[in-house]
């Protein structure tokens, strides 16, 4: 099987350069990279040691035999000593050598990890809080598949905010999450999508009856409502896309918080009074009584009346074309077609996937 686009070698230049490689240039080990590496970034042969795990004796040995070699090679060793007790003190030849030996491991390594990704050894999933338990059920369907043929299967925690970036940056081959779609902008244009909900949102509030009577209340009323904001994520993007940037100074917020569940914790305290914007899931669950960590809490249908028209997308994503490009039975298309599969399940039970 040949490497498709970047990893293919380029023709060779300069073969005669090659071949007249010096042999201490030659004989330097990755292990040796590595440790020249972890000194620089531990301080002491005696870090690095605990850090690999090692004898001192054994990194001291690797770092005297770069030293020599390199210093005749470069005409400058690349770390001079110091007194006992002190940082190991590198030259600017060897400040510059660490910068090579890091950037070269980390190019091996990501195309290694590249190679068994295209031919189907890995395969590396992302997923937020609220749709884990959609892939954990979807992946027992190849489970067995994956175990047999030796296929690591990599889970990464993403954050609504950056869960686009990460598959984007290839940091990631599949996503299942949430992502903001907005009326008119083709943000998802570079990705294939299995849309498993698409909602808006709601409110949570302590509010009394008389106050906010519900059962619904439109988006350009909330300025006149105090309100309790994440400081970033996916609903700050909702507020922001209404409010704009500045969307503090049009809005009373009365409280911000960093997770849903200190929201909650908040309003059920009486220390603030005000209405939290969560998804439609969370609402829902809040209404039905299944989200403990509302009780007594009501939810209050919020109407989009105001430009630009947003909704919550959840589902699965992965770049554009890239699936087409591998066999059916490379694990990407495997997992895809089993999250396929497996929607049914999880659209009998919407609400708890959108979180």
């Amino acid at each position: 099987m040949s490497l498709p686009g970047p990893l293919k070698p380029p023709a060779v230049n300069g073969l005669s350069r090659l071949l007249s490689c010096a042999p201490a240039l030659l004989d330097t080990t990755f292990d040796q990279l590595r440790t020249l590496v972890v000194v620089y970034e531990t301080g002491t042969a005696l870090g690095a040691a605990r850090t690999l795990g090692r004898e001192q004796s054994s990194v001291q040995k690797q770092i005297d035999t770069m030293n020599r070699n390199f210093g005749e090679l470069c005409g400058e060793p690349l770390i001079r000593k110091q007194g006992r007790g002190q940082n190991v003190l590198f030259t600017d030849t060897g400040e510059a050598l660490v910068a090579l030996a890091g950037s070269t491991m980390r190019d091996w390594l990501d195309e290694i990890h590249e190679c068994r990704r295209l031919l189907g050894g890995t395969l590396t999933v992302g997923t937020t809080r609220y749709t884990l338990g959609y892939l954990s059920h979807a992946s027992e369907l190849v489970a067995d598949d994956f175990q047999r043929r030796g296929i690591d299967l990599k889970m990464v925690h993403v954050r609504t905010s950056n869960l686009l970036d990460k598959l984007a940056s290839r940091q990631v081959d599949l996503v299942c999450g949430s992502v903001l779609d907005v009326e008119g902008v083709d943000r998802l244009a570079e990705y294939d999508v299995q849309e498993w909900r698409r909602s808006g949102l709601v409110l949570v509030t302590n509010l009394p009856h008389d106050l906010l009577p519900g059962p619904s209340v439109g988006t350009r009323e909330l300025p006149s409502l105090p309100l309790v904001l994440p400081d970033a994520g996916l609903i700050t993007d909702f507020v922001r896309g209404w409010f704009g940037d500045d969307y503090r100074n049009r809005l009373d917020v009365v409280a911000e918080i960093d997770t849903a569940q200190y929201g909650f914790e908040l309003l059920r305290s009486g220390l603030v009074r005000g209405c939290m914007l969560v998804t439609r899931g969370v609402g829902e669950a809040t209404t039905e009584g299944r989200l403990t960590s509302a009780s007594g809490l009501r939810s209050i249908e919020l109407v989009g009346d105001l430009e630009p028209k947003m909704h919550m997308l959840v589902g699965v994503f992965a770049r554009r074309g890239e699936r087409a490009r591998l066999p059916a039975d490379h694990p990407l298309n495997m997992l895809w077609n089993a999250l396929n599969a497996d929607s049914g399940y999880w659209r009998a039970r919407r609400s708890t996937i959108d979180g």
